[in-house]
């Protein structure tokens, strides 16, 4: 394999590919890389979208690095671990360039430290034909052998390790252990962990089946593992063959980092002043054809009082794009309110305008920015400010 490409996202540079190196980056590169030709034959131009991560592409091999600092990245995966969990990471990837092994190293550890507590289990509704009865005969199974007295069917509840949780971190696990480049003590340590589940089904699991498990006092302890898990099995692909091709990746969407990350900080900052929902649909017209779904709306008392659109991305000149512009106005129009916030990551040109006054509409719509370029605390107290200033503006407008 050449040596790799390395960008910045939304930065350019030009390279030599193929005619069919360009076509299969543009077909297998999930859109993190924009590829367009230039006015020399054989040179192409890639840009770096809002992605950032690794992309192996036949015999290319791409690191995307984002812009903020590599501890932030880590700071908006959002795992529920303190920052200083995941410093020895971040340090690596800052030495490194490519990620993916440093999520991976971060993964191991924690699971390591979270199954070091023992294997969680649970109860498990079985139902089974035995010799000898277990648990309660399940009568309506009983009847259904027309007078057949063995086996006896039977309903009992198994205490066992095969739940949600160990299949969904043996899962990521047995993906992990496949990436290339990973240290020799991480895989021990992945391969510790797929010893220690082995009594666990491998089941295939999907991402989203997490969002179905309820988070209690008895396995909160899995969490940050599990989001973890969940990072892993969303964002890597290690095998996409088409003959003798092949494309690979583990790309993170800056975009979709941010805007949760923000959420989630602004949810738990505003836990008992605000109520704080996310994607919540809405119309725009009376006739209720136009969908509308703001990222952030804050309910006192079960009515809205303020709206928020998040936004990674700012323009080059550190200001906000007229559509978003547009967007949050018509936020603030459907719900009827006289304000609203962009909240953006802060760009290399500086903050941007912080209020525009729209005119005939009596409406002022706010942009905040948070400095994702500052250390990991200093990104936490800048999400508190900002929870206490929409806090404020909120509660001014209600008394209004």
């Amino acid at each position: 394999m050449s040596e790799p490409i390395e960008l910045r996202e939304y930065e350019s540079t030009t390279v030599r590919l193929s005619v069919s190196q360009a076509s299969r980056l543009t077909a297998a590169g999930h859109g993190a890389v924009a590829v367009s030709l230039t006015d020399e034959p054989g040179l192409y131009s890639l840009t770096a979208q809002n992605m950032v991560g690794t992309l192996i592409v036949d015999d290319l091999r791409i690191l995307i690095r984002p812009k903020i600092r590599p501890e932030n990245l880590f700071l908006l995966l959002e795992v529920g671990l303190p920052n200083k969990a995941w410093r020895q990471e971040a340090f690596d990837y800052a030495t490194s360039v490519d990620l993916l092994p440093s999520i991976v190293a971060f993964f191991a550890r924690t699971l390591q430290t979270t199954l070091a507590r023992g294997l969680l289990r649970s109860y498990r509704p079985e139902e089974e034909r035995l010799v000898a009865l277990r648990g309660r005969i399940d009568v309506a199974a009983q009847f259904r052998q027309a007078g057949v007295p063995m086996p006896v069917a039977c309903r009992y509840d198994e205490y066992t390790p095969d739940i949600l949780e160990n299949r969904y971190v043996k899962a990521a696990t047995r993906l992990a252990v496949r990436v290339p480049g990973v240290q020799v003590e991480d895989r021990r340590r992945l391969l510790q962990q797929v010893v220690a589940l082995e009594d666990v089904s491998d089941d295939p699991v999907r991402p989203d089946d997490l969002d179905r498990l309820l988070i209690t006092r008895l396995n909160e302890h899995y969490e940050p593992a599990l989001r973890l898990a969940r990072l892993l099995l969303e964002n890597l692909t290690l095998v996409d063959q088409s003959g003798n091709r092949k494309a690979s990746s583990f790309l993170l969407d800056m975009d979709k980092l941010f805007e949760d990350f923000v959420t989630q900080r602004l949810q738990h900052s505003l836990r008992g002043r605000l109520q704080v929902l996310s994607q919540v649909t809405y119309h725009l017209g009376l006739n209720r054809k136009v969908q509308i779904r703001p990222d952030l709306v804050f309910r006192k008392q079960g009515k809205e009082v303020y709206v928020a659109d998040i936004k990674y991305k700012l323009t080059a000149d550190a200001s906000a794009r007229n559509s978003d512009y547009y967007q949050l106005l018509a936020y603030t129009t459907a719900l009827d309110l006289p304000e609203g916030v962009l909240i953006y990551c802060l760009a290399e040109g500086g903050r941007p305008e912080s209020t525009v006054t729209v005119r005939h509409a009596d409406k002022l719509l706010h942009t905040y920015a948070i400095d994702l370029k500052g250390p990991p605390d200093s990104v936490t107290d800048e999400i508190n400010q900002v929870a206490d200033w929409i806090a404020n503006q909120a509660n001014r407008l209600a008394i209004r």
